[in-house]
């Protein structure tokens, strides 16, 4: 290594970190510009999960480059593989090449994939100056070298290295390396309940208990179902049950003794009543997630009802505008009574609903429970617990149970209602090889049907899929990701079996196979979003970025907790620090970028009828930075484009996940009138000050609306 080199790259050192000081904070407000900030560095910054900066070799001192993982465009809000590894589309950005002094011809220059102890390479094609785009890759961790060969022909890497440099995710290693021995032990102890010696959440623990001298409790038993005409009445009663799960038997909620709620069926158009009263201990509400209801009737405590208390009622108007399917949940301490059983789904059948093309249909809602040798977890009896990275559970559950099995005909083809109620995990989730149809969202159906592998489905979404069966056998559902261990950095395969599907003896009749290997389109859906497209390619309105803030965390802590994170969490990989951190200790912040203001100090204001377009950056520089579903009540939204990359699969949402790292643009269809909350649906996150109010004021009575 020459000295000039040494200072040389010194002098690009300082440049760099200039420019990471200048650039890092335009990033955060206007700079982003198509997906792409104006300056290498200023990628690195803004999305340090999704690019690394490559090194230079003494020869090519004068080189420098960027790697950048593009999202690859899916209906669903990460793409994965069905075992869950990242799906990215390479790019590299390259300036300052120069060829070997002694060379009479340029050499070509090739980059080239490896595993991190280089025990494999895969060529990945030849760049040049400026950006080139290499194609997909779906490995976790990798090295990029690029060298100087002969030729593009060439097929095994001779030539001298140029530019070498990690995958972003690489950095995770870092923790193995700053932790003790000491620490290491403690944060081993991830058994449900145990955490760190010295370390307790600094609240009470709760679970809810059998009252004393009365009857005892019933147990709770399957949801009914209820389908409701315009003009019908729901009791809807949250009562403490007696619930067993995994062989635990322990107290919890149920509306009306059922777990989940009654499945609510109805007809879009129509409008029902809702007499809710609550018979827990605590004091509680109902969201209508995802319907465009009276905000006045909305569920949301401290914007549009005050909570029920122990004993009170409420009543619900609810009108049902659009078909889909939702679901309806506390909205009151959240992180207990949803886990605990308050939640169940609704279908909204279309005015002009045709059979749908399949055999059967399933409702399932999806989601975990955290236990431990007796019963849940304690949860946090005046303030959240696990709010660094939301209540994980360690048990699936389908519909409120574990082991969840049903029957399906001989190559039937199923329609599943498919929606994610825990806490915080997202899942990845897949029949086996049965082949998958992508029909809807929660909120709306795609323009047009899509084949998948698995799907992406975030806490609070809802996704309708069609599942053709194979004629014998059994079929596993399950939820497979690539786990995190945050003690060492590694990342892991880790694969849940979440239901179980028999075949029946007799065959599927009608046959549906030929329906469904066709994809349709729906016109009404294109229609329908086609009005909105003018308003797609616009700067954005309003940007907000979410960020984490540290109160009362010990040191030592916070120094394990320094450095970047991953895209997606998709488990609790330091269970013991998750769980002693409570909404007294973080405050999880949503920040208006152009006034500042944070949380319930955000005002924003509009008209009925407006679009708004808004970007969100989920800032991976902080803490702990990870993915947040971000949820809009009485709503709907559009997810225009993700790192810049525009979205070619559109169906209406109410909410959307943003993974660490990524800048996200939605439109947002303001087209309900009233008080609306926007917050992060891990309700652990929520329960730490994460949410927003924004007012949207009628319009006049002779303007024309081209919302309901």
């Amino acid at each position: 290594m020459t000295l000039t080199y040494v200072v040389r790259r010194l002098g690009h050192l300082a440049a760099r970190m200039w420019r990471i000081q200048t650039v890092s904070v335009l990033c955060l407000a206007t700079t982003w510009d198509g997906g792409r900030v104006e300056a290498a560095s200023a990628v690195c910054i803004s999305s340090v999960n999704y690019c690394a900066e490559l090194t230079p070799t003494p020869e090519f001192y004068d080189a420098t480059a960027v790697l950048e993982l593009d999202p690859v465009p899916s209906p669903f809000d990460v793409a994965v593989t069905q075992d869950g590894r990242p799906r990215y589309r390479v790019a590299i950005s390259i300036a300052g090449l120069t060829k070997y002094s002694n060379d009479s011809i340029a050499p070509t220059y090739v980059a080239w994939m490896t595993t991190l102890d280089l025990d494999s390479v895969v060529k990945l094609g030849v760049v040049r100056s400026g950006r080139t785009t290499l194609g997909e890759i779906t490995r976790d961790r990798f090295r990029i070298l690029i060298s100087a060969e002969p030729s593009a022909s060439t097929p095994t890497r001779t030539g001298r290295l140029v530019l070498r440099g990690t995958s972003p995710s690489t950095r995770l290693v870092a923790h193995r390396d700053a932790i003790s021995p000491q620490s290491a032990v403690a944060m081993m102890a991830t058994t449900p309940g145990m955490v760190m010696p010295g370390m307790q959440p600094d609240v009470a623990p709760f679970l809810p208990a059998e009252p004393a001298g009365g009857p005892p409790l019933v147990p709770a038993g399957p949801r009914e179902i209820k389908r409701l005409h315009s003009g019908d009445t729901l009791t809807l009663s949250a009562m403490l049950v007696r619930r067993t799960v995994a062989g635990r038997i322990f107290t919890a909620y149920a509306y009306n003794g059922q777990i989940p709620g009654p499945l609510i069926d109805v007809t879009q158009g129509a409008q029902i009543v809702v007499q809710f009263r609550n018979a827990t201990d605590m004091p509680s509400a109902v969201h209508w997630h995802g319907i465009r209801l009276d905000s006045a009737s909305d569920g949301a405590v401290g914007i549009s009802q005050a909570a029920v208390p122990p004993g009170g009622t409420f009543t619900y108007h609810v009108r049902f505008p659009d078909a889909g399917l939702f679901w309806y949940h506390s909205h009151e301490r959240e992180d207990i009574q949803q886990p605990l059983g308050l939640y169940g789904n609704i279908i909204v059948r279309p005015r002009d609903l045709r059979p749908a093309p399949v055999n059967s249909e399933q409702i399932l809602a999806i989601g975990d429970m955290l236990l431990a040798d007796s019963a849940p977890v304690p949860f946090g009896a005046t303030a959240p617990t696990h709010v660094l990275m939301g209540r994980f559970g360690n048990v699936m559950l389908v519909n409120g149970v574990s082991g969840f099995e049903s029957t399906a005909s001989r190559g039937a083809v199923v329609r599943y209602y498919l929606t994610n109620v825990s806490n915080a995990r997202v899942m990845n989730l897949s029949f086996g090889a049965a082949p998958m149809k992508l029909v809807a969202a929660g909120a709306g159906d795609f323009t047009r049907e899509q084949w998948v592998r698995s799907i992406v489905i975030a806490p609070a979404e809802r996704y309708v899929v069609d599942v053709r069966f194979p004629d014998t056998g059994t079929v596993t559902l399950t939820n497979r990701v690539q786990a995190l261990d945050h003690l060492t950095g590694a990342l892991y395969p880790e694969i849940d079996s979440v239901a179980t599907v028999h075949m029946a003896p007799e065959r599927a009749a009608p046959d549906r196979a030929a329906h469904f290997a066709t994809l349709a389109s729906d016109a009404a859906a294109s229609a329908d979003i086609e009005r909105y497209r003018r308003d797609f390619g616009r700067p954005p309105d309003k940007i907000l970025s979410l960020h984490i803030r540290a109160d009362h965390l010990p040191a030592a802590m916070s120094a394990m907790l320094g450095g970047a994170s991953v895209p997606v969490e998709w488990n609790d990989g330091m269970g013991a620090m998750n769980g002693m951190t409570t909404a007294n200790d973080i405050t999880w912040v949503l920040r208006d970028s152009a006034t500042g203001k944070e949380n319930m100090d955000i005002d924003w204001r509009f008209r009925q009828g407006d679009v708004i377009k808004v970007r969100i950056y989920n800032d991976p520089t902080g803490l702990h930075a990870m993915d947040h579903p971000i949820h809009l009540h009485g709503q709907r939204m559009l997810v225009l484009s993700r790192n810049g990359i525009p979205n070619p699969y559109l169906a209406w949402i109410d909410t959307a996940l943003i993974p660490a790292g990524q800048v996200v643009d939605v439109l947002l269809d303001l087209s309900n009138p009233g008080r609306w909350m926007l917050h992060c649906h891990i309700a652990e996150h929520r329960g730490a000050q994460m949410m927003m109010m924004l007012d949207v004021t009628p319009r006049r009575s002779r303007e024309s609306h081209a919302g309901f």
